[in-house]
This record gives C-alpha cells, sequence and structure tokens, in this order.
C-alpha cells in the first residue's frame, strides 16, 4: 500500500474502538524532529523504549504484532515527514521498507524498541546531511541548525555573529548569498513552515502556535502568515486541516 498522506494511517487507528490514545501533539512533535535533522533531540527522545509508550492502540490480539503494527505506522509517518523535508521518494520508502522488514522478523519487545531508535536516528541523520549538503560555507550551516533549534524565540544577528564567530555584516552577505534569503526572511519563513504543519496537524490555535514560535502578538504572526502563505492562518487551517487520502 503507497501510503500518501501519514494522517491517513492516524484516522484508520483511531476508528478503532476502546483504549485511550497517545496525544497527537507529542507525535507531531517527534516527526517534526526527524524532518529536521535534529539527531541529538530525536536519541532523546528515544529513551523512552518504543513498547512502553503509552497511547497505543490494539490493532492485534498479539501483543508482539500489535507493537509491530504500531512499528509499521511509524515507519510510514517518518518516511512521509522525510518526503516533505526534502528526502528522495526512493529513498524514503526504501528506508521504510527495510526497517520494517527488520521488525517483522524480531522476537522481542527490546529488539522493536532498539530497532524504533536506529530507524528514527538514521533518517533524521541523514535530513541533518541533506539539510548541509544544500549549504556550502561552514558559518551558514552553523546558522541554519541554530535558526531550527531555536525557532521558539527571537534570534538575533549578534547571536549569529557570536555561534559563528564572524562579524554581522560579512555572515549577512554570506548567508543572502548562499540561501537567497536575509537572515531575517529565512527565520520567519522557517517559522511559517513550521506554523502551517501545526495548522495542519495538531490541535494548537493560532494564538498558541504564534506563543509557541515566538512572535510578539498574533496580529503580527497574522500578518506575516498571510504575506508568506497567502492567506490567513485560520484560513489555512481551514483548507488543510488534517485533509487525507489514501492511495492504494
Amino acid at each position: 500500500m503507497d501510503i500518501s498522506n501519514e494522517m491517513a494511517i492516524k484516522e484508520y487507528i483511531m476508528r478503532e474502538e476502546g483504549g485511550i490514545r497517545a496525544p497527537y501533539s507529542s507525535e507531531f512533535e517527534f516527526y517534526i524532529l526527524v524532518k529536521n535533522g535534529e539527531v541529538e533531540k530525536v536519541t532523546e527522545a528515544c529513551r523512552t523504549e518504543f513498547s512502553d509508550k503509552s497511547g497505543f492502540g490494539k490493532l492485534c490480539e498479539n501483543p508482539l504484532q500489535n507493537i509491530k503494527y504500531h512499528f509499521v505506522v511509524t515507519a510510514a509517518l517518518i518516511a512521509r515527514y522525510c518526503i516533505d523535508g526534502g528526502m528522495p521518494h526512493e529513498t524514503a520508502y526504501n528506508l521504510s521498507d527495510l526497517y520494517i522488514g527488520k521488525a517483522d522478523r524480531c522476537t522481542s519487545f527490546e529488539q522493536i524498541s532498539k530497532l524504533h531508535t536506529k530507524m528514527s536516528v538514521d533518517y533524521a541523520k541523514r535530513m541533518n546531511a541533506l539539510k548541509k549538503n544544500r549549504i556550502f560555507s561552514k558559518p551558514v550551516v552553523i546558522c541554519v541548525d541554530y535558526i531550527c533549534e531555536n525557532l521558539g524565540r527571537k534570534i538575533s544577528m549578534a547571536e549569529l555573529s557570536v555561534v559563528t564567530g564572524l562579524n554581522g555584516s560579512y555572515l549577512s552577505r554570506l548567508f543572502k548569498k548562499e540561501t537567497g534569503f536575509t537572515v531575517t526572511d529565512y527565520i520567519l519563513r522557517k517559522k511559517i513552515e513550521t506554523a502551517e504543519n501545526m495548522l495542519k496537524f495538531s490541535d494548537y490555535s493560532p494564538s498558541e502556535i504564534a506563543f509557541m514560535l515566538g512572535f510578539p502578538s498574533q496580529s503580527y504572526f497574522t500578518s506575516v502568515f498571510k504575506k508568506i502563505s497567502g492567506v490567513t492562518p485560520k484560513k489555512y487551517r481551514d483548507g488543510h486541516f488534517r485533509k487525507v487520502d489514501i492511495k492504494v
């Protein structure tokens, strides 16, 4: 089955009766970390054993097989998020098939948990490398990493100068030359890109998203969002919220 949208799988699972479900926002945040190539944060998030996570639905009577089914769901979601982040379709799906095949041969919860960590970190490392390969100089790579890790607050040029050890004016010119954007525009676009995903897949309100992404006010967030995305956050959510299709 070719999964064309990660939410299709999630909605399928939500139709199962009985049991609690894991909060979607925490899952969403994990997939975004993988997509952004946040290797250290993904590794930290995987310290909780995959088989010990709360909220798994009951997809099968056999406990081990049930965890395997959830592993398959996770593999499909990670692949989809990484494709959205720029990973080639073939690479993402080949990796997914590889790890699903390995999961099928696991004979214990411990093996499944270790494989989940290995898969998640593997995808994150590949996304991190992909992100860096698009940019040539080390200072700009450092800036991009710093920006992605600190989207929840205001980032100043002075900070980027400190972390790169370069003069602000020179760094600004270098950044614009290699990315095509000023530092300010790049930061705002990354924030809005994250906001779009949150409006699509989470239950956070626009005001909550504005706060979490470090915008000084909801009105400013709305103004920037409309300028970049073409519509207000509310209209964007109305048109995209958890809309799914599934291709077989």
